[in-house]
């Protein structure tokens, strides 16, 4: 069986969302300086990288992130790959997601994870979009950049509309050396308590 990581590397130098903190990896303890181990201190943000989106990061009462099922992120996936410039419904009406509840967005944004500074012009999915992936009974949508959310957006209406409807958001993730089909996905999140987010490592099997 093929295993795929498809998640992205954490190091300082790796783009983050405007605002959010930077990646900070910082030597505390070295071996070649007479310590007895090396350990480093490690400083991010919640959605550095690869990364779950709780619906407590916009909804004030939602779930936290520990409180989301693990059956949610361990399952049948289908990626889907998309050459348009936004997941619309339009966009959506040609796809066969089957009986799936999950599914993973591939798109050119993968290609982004080349750069090193954030690019605002990514593919992402539209308010409406995510409306008819709740209403055909989606519980995880994953992409493959920072956000699902148009950048720029003020009202964050395609979060909201996921989230506040179960539906858990997997950003971040590398999709370039995976083919469009079924897989077993296998997205652990770090367990940070009451927390809005977390960086997941993630896996494909097919």
């Amino acid at each position: 069986m093929q295993i795929y990581d498809v998640t992205v590397p954490v190091h300082p130098r790796m783009p983050v969302y405007p605002g959010d903190p930077p990646v900070v990896l910082e030597p505390r303890a070295q071996l070649s300086k007479g310590d007895p181990a090396n350990v480093c201190y490690c400083g991010m943000g919640t959605h550095t990288g690869t990364h779950v989106d709780a619906p407590f990061h916009f909804i004030e009462t939602g779930r936290k992130l520990h409180e989301i099922p693990l059956n949610i992120m361990v399952g049948r996936v289908r990626v889907v790959e998309i050459t348009a410039r936004k997941i619309d419904v339009d966009t959506l009406s040609r796809l066969d997601l089957g009986e799936h509840i999950r599914v993973l967005f591939k798109t050119r944004n993968s290609q982004l994870w080349q750069q090193e500074t954030f690019n605002p012009d990514y593919v992402f999915i539209t308010p409406e979009a995510a409306a008819k992936l709740v209403a055909d009974g989606i519980k995880l949508v994953g992409i493959d950049y920072l956000s699902v959310e148009e950048y720029g957006s003020t009202t964050f209406a395609t979060h909201i509309e996921l989230l506040s409807n179960g539906v858990v958001i997997l950003e971040g993730l590398d999709l370039r050396a995976v083919d469009a089909g079924d897989y077993e996905l296998i997205c652990l999140p770090l367990k940070l308590m009451d927390s809005d987010g977390a960086p997941a490592r993630v896996i494909l099997r097919g």
